[in-house]
This record gives structure tokens, sequence and C-alpha cells, in this order.
């Protein structure tokens, strides 16, 4: 007795959807390319300008640097801790968001970089960095 089996039903491709989204997208385009236009309808001739930079430049940071003996040196001039303070609170009224970098030598001794430290602190200074050297065969 022969089984009776269902029909194989053949697979379609339903392109509703498909058809939708392009005809979203044509109506998409059109309308922006409408918006284009209109703003191309006055006529405006926008002024040229050659390279735009700022009307004013960043200060160089200030770099200190702090010898083995521990004397402080900024810009080629030996400075002590009181010069450091005004140097830094006028470069902190010319420019608040100055840059200060901080230059130990290795063996320098720790105090130095503390007195540096509280001198950038007492000037307001909140952007100080510490400069450095990876070791050989170190990676960042």
């Amino acid at each position: 007795m022969p089984l009776r089996t269902e029909s194989i039903e053949e697979p379609n491709l339903n392109l509703t959807p498909m058809i939708d989204i392009v005809f979203l997208l044509i109506i998409f385009f059109m309308v922006g390319a409408r918006f284009t236009e209109l703003e191309r309808q006055y006529g405006v001739q926008l002024p040229t300008v050659s390279d735009a930079a700022p009307l004013t430049s960043l200060p160089d940071p200030i770099y200190v640097n702090i010898r083995n003996d521990g004397s402080l040196q900024v810009e080629d001039r030996d400075l002590n801790v009181p010069q450091l303070d005004l140097l830094l609170r006028a470069a902190r009224q010319r420019y608040a968001e100055q840059v200060v970098v901080v230059r130990g030598d290795g063996g320098a001794p720790y105090q130095a970089v503390m007195d540096v430290l509280a001198s950038c602190s007492r000037a307001g200074l909140k952007n100080v960095n510490m400069a450095y050297r990876l070791r050989v065969g170190e990676r960042p």
C-alpha cells in the first residue's frame, strides 16, 4: 500500500520588505536633494580664507630641570624655590592652563622634586607632568 506523502513546497523569496525599504530610501534621498537645492537658491558668495590658525598660540611648556645636587634650572637660569614660585605664578596669570614638565635627574634628592611640585601647587597649576625615559627593552 503506497503511502501518501505531502508535496514538497517550493521555496520562495518574499520581496515585499525589500521593495518597501527601497522606496523609503528613494523618498529620503529625494527630500535630502530638495533641501540642498533650497540652500543654493540664494546667491550668497561665502568668503574664503587661507589657512585658518588660532588667534593666539598656546605657550610652550615650562621645563623645570632638577640636577643631581638638587639645584633647579629653568631656561638656562639657576633658580631657588622662591624664584620658581614667582615664575610659576606669573606664568599662571598669563595662561591658566600652563603646562609644567618636571625633569629630575635619577639621582636627585626626592625633596627637590617635592619642592617643585609644591611650588606648582602653590601657583595653582594643575597640568604638571613628570618626564621619564623607558628602560631599554621595556614597552609602555
